[in-house]
């Protein structure tokens, strides 16, 4: 495998995945042109995702190590944590306040919505911290070393790539100090257990825990 290629397999699901985002409102526009329920987009969206997982599954070495089952605990206790903390009450400048999200309550049966919040619940905590982590921890913050990152074990990372991957990280989300938060914690699980296993089942924890939060309390701008 060539290093264009590591490189590739690793952030092209994240780039697609943010230029989603990114091109959100037109193509919700284009969707309702369409007639076409603008739902169907984070369809789109994961399933387009999951299909680069796939395609690029045999190039992630990093996800071939077998992690020790009592790390598991730790990083369950971990992503409680960060859960916690991203729900905790933010002032403005901090990014907290009423922000707009994804309500699969509006229009839908019962049953639709039953269907709709689980596909929500289904991406953010398999198909994200899996995306996210072979990104962040896995490429970036091992990256800021080493150009030939997949040679630079993670218990090696220095401070400075490990604060400022996840100084990054958290620009990445509208909470930026609970993702600087998250930021750090996954990479330390990193760096410490020299599994990414590890950190991604904390990031499952944390995004199943806040997808259950949302849908039982109606909080839809965490979506």
């Amino acid at each position: 495998m060539t290093f264009d290629r590591a490189v590739l397999a690793r952030a092209l699901p994240f780039v697609v995945f943010i230029l989603f985002l990114a091109f959100q409102k037109p193509l919700s526009q284009l969707f309702e042109w369409l007639l076409l329920d603008v739902k169907w987009l984070y369809v789109i969206r994961v399933g387009v995702v999951a299909a680069l997982l796939v395609y690029f599954w045999r190039d992630y070495s990093e996800l071939k190590r077998q992690p020790v089952l009592g790390d598991f605990l730790y990083a369950g206790i971990a992503g409680l944590i960060v859960f916690v903390i991203w729900i905790f009450p933010y002032p403005t400048w901090l990014g907290g306040g009423d922000t707009q999200g994804f309500n699969p309550l509006e229009g839908e049966t019962e049953f639709s919505a039953l269907f709709w919040m689980s596909v929500r619940i289904s991406g953010a905590a398999i198909l994200v911290p899996v995306m996210e982590e072979l990104f962040w921890r896995s490429f970036i913050m091992r990256w800021f070393d080493k150009v030939d990152f997949l040679k630079l074990p993670p218990e090696k990372i220095s401070a400075y790539a490990y604060v400022g991957s996840a100084c990054l990280f958290a620009i990445e989300h509208h909470l930026w100090l609970a993702g600087l938060f998250a930021g750090l914690v996954y990479g330390e699980l990193y760096k410490t257990y020299k599994n990414l296993w590890i950190p991604i089942f904390a990031h499952t924890v944390t995004n199943g825990l806040l997808g259950l939060y949302v849908v039982t309390t109606g909080h839809w701008q965490y979506w």
